[in-house]
């Protein structure tokens, strides 16, 4: 077998249940079951699902301190006063601090911006971060407003109150133990202990003040029109892999929309620069996740965070291009980088590391890039379905390593737990960040090793892979895909479909393309059909006939449309358990 997943079909919708025909005639039977099998009745729910309209966001000030942030602005914005933004330095940091700026700069401020450097400064609303964003203003500010970090900051918080200057945080992290800051204002529906917005990124945080400033204060669309800002919170709330549900939903696929003509020039070059096609109009989720997301988190990653952001904010051509040709090189270098250090922590596992008895993996190296570890965390996290740390040591032996899990493991949870052998950690509970000493990882990891192992079942940590229908590739046509995108857009809590088919035959020998994939033509009856299985060729296929998992997607390619097959798993033939888990 090609992987250890166990598949598992879920509870299946027959073409003949009464209420695929209460659907509207325009979508596929197909798309019908599938959006019954979500939950999905024909009726408004569903209508708001399939067609999100802007006129179903909901008021701004159901945001906990969202009216505190507001007063303390228009203070700012009638006083005139000297006010700096400081973000963070990957998408959902960078976009924020654009779109602040763009509605303050609207109102007649003239924000300064300050990005730490991870290298230097590590993450969020450091003291060393405040000693070079206070060095590097032109004039003192008397308000900061953090965006995408802050929410733990107590201390940092604490003494620039004592400096005279107010903090407003922006910002969707969880709270630390300690509780919420001494500023002004702190917008986060994470602190809150009932909210519905828990789902926003930093950059839909930052998009629903200043609906609430324009709500306070109207400005003529020729001045500002928000709406032209949603491209940058689609990109955000994308890259940032937060959950693509309600009022999320609505803005990435409205934002997705616009990406495709955005008002923004660096978005449009570097487009260009991604290789996406001028003939693709229908720009999905993917394209931000694989092409533009990555290139703008690259620039922090590699320590030039002001690059990506100085692409999102010019307005000039020739600078544009430069930027983005800049962003393109900082990703080349991050994947030779990242490649470097999987390659390493793959040797280092095949010597030390027991799938049955370890339950985690954490592993760090002097020689490995701090900007990339959280990559190869994914992509060991994914391989392994172990959750996972991967850690940068500095030349001093102090490490900062990012974390990511597999569903039911707490990232949060666990540092939390084992924070008597860390330096300081947060994040989300599926992606997370830490400060180690050196001496502590192998303590570290015994105590994560031990809390998913107390906290977890054998099931919960077993790699299962949930297929949501069995189809034909006679199923498979154009006509599937314009119903099918209306699913979209794909990610957090809205997986992507999964579809698997039976008794399939390679019509030809794999082909490796790239650096890692598997170009494969099958067969399944007399219907035949490319498929692309990236990051496979590593892996041993097993004798056919096949069961495939996949998904499909729409291609474009020189102004040609057809529908394209990406492989998730390949097994050999057998029945398949249907259930639900």
């Amino acid at each position: 077998m090609a992987t250890n997943f166990h598949w598992i079909l879920r509870p299946q919708v027959r073409e003949d249940d009464p209420n695929v025909s209460l659907f509207a005639d325009h979508l596929p039977v197909l798309v019908r079951r599938l959006l019954l099998q979500r939950g999905y009745t024909a009726g408004d729910v569903c209508d708001r699902f399939l067609e999100p309209k802007l006129s179903h966001l909901s008021s701004p000030y159901l945001i906990r301190e969202v009216d505190l942030a507001v007063e303390r602005i228009f203070e700012a914005v009638d006083q005139d006063e000297v006010v700096c933004i400081y973000g963070d330095y990957d998408v959902d940091g960078v976009t924020s601090v654009a779109l602040l700026r763009a509605i303050l700069m609207a109102y007649d401020l003239e924000p300064q911006y300050f990005i730490p450097v991870r290298s230097r400064e590590g993450y969020g609303l450091s003291h060393a971060g405040i000693k070079r964003c206070l060095e590097e203003c032109t004039e003192r500010p008397s308000l900061i407003i953090t965006v995408d970090c802050g929410t733990s900051s107590l201390d940092e918080v604490k003494w620039l109150k004592e400096q005279g200057i107010d903090v407003i945080i922006l910002d969707h992290h969880e709270a630390g133990p300690d509780g919420r800051p001494d500023a002004v204002a702190v917008v986060n529906p994470k602190i809150e202990d009932a909210s519905e917005y828990t789902y926003l990124c930093s950059a839909g945080v930052v998009f629903k003040l200043a609906h609430a400033l324009l709500i306070e204060r109207r400005l003529p669309t020729s001045k500002f029109d928000l709406k032209n800002y949603l491209d940058l919170v689609a990109v955000a709330t994308v890259a940032d892999i937060v959950p693509l549900v309600q009022e999320n939903r609505l803005l990435v696929r409205h934002g997705l929309s616009r990406l495709s003509s955005s008002a923004h020039m660096g978005l449009q070059i570097l487009k260009d620069v991604a290789g996406i096609s001028h003939h693709d109009t229908n720009l999905s989720a993917a394209h931000v996740g694989f092409r533009i997301g990555p290139r703008i988190n690259a620039a922090g990653r590699m320590d030039s965070p002001l690059d990506a952001l100085e692409l999102l904010l010019t307005m000039d051509i020739g600078k544009a291009q430069q930027l983005a040709l800049k962003l393109d090189t900082h990703n080349k270098k991050r994947q030779e980088e990242e490649e470097s250090i999987r390659n390493e922590a793959v040797t280092m596992l095949q010597g030390e590391f027991d799938p049955e008895k370890d339950h985690v993996i954490v592993l760090g190296s002097r020689s490995w890039h701090p900007g990339v570890v959280g990559i190869v965390a994914s992509q060991l996290m994914r391989r392994y379905h172990k959750p996972t740390f991967v850690i940068a040591f500095d030349e001093t032996g102090v490490g900062k390593g990012s974390g990511r899990s597999i569903p039911g493991v707490s990232l949060v949870q666990a540092i939390h737990q084992c924070s008597n052998y860390l330096v300081s950690g947060g994040g989300h509970d599926m992606a997370a960040g830490l400060v180690i000493e050196e001496d502590k990882l192998s303590d570290f990891r015994d105590a994560f090793n031990a809390f998913v192992e107390r906290t977890t079942s054998e099931e919960e940590r077993s790699a299962i892979l949930m297929v949501d229908m069995e189809v034909s590739f006679a199923d498979l046509n154009l006509e599937l895909l314009d119903g099918y995108e209306k699913l979209e857009p794909f990610g957090n809590s809205n997986p992507q479909p999964l579809f698997m088919s039976s008794q399939v035959y390679p019509s030809e020998c794999p082909r490796c393309v790239g650096t890692n994939h598997l170009k494969l033509a099958l067969r399944q009856g007399m219907s035949g059909r490319d498929a692309i299985y990236f990051n496979a060729a590593h892996l041993q296929l097993p004798e056919p006939p096949w069961d495939i998992a996949f998904t499909i997607d729409r291609n474009v390619y020189r102004g040609r449309t057809s529908l394209s097959i990406t492989i998730q798993d390949i097994r050999a033939h057998q029945d398949i358990e249907q259930g639900s888990l």
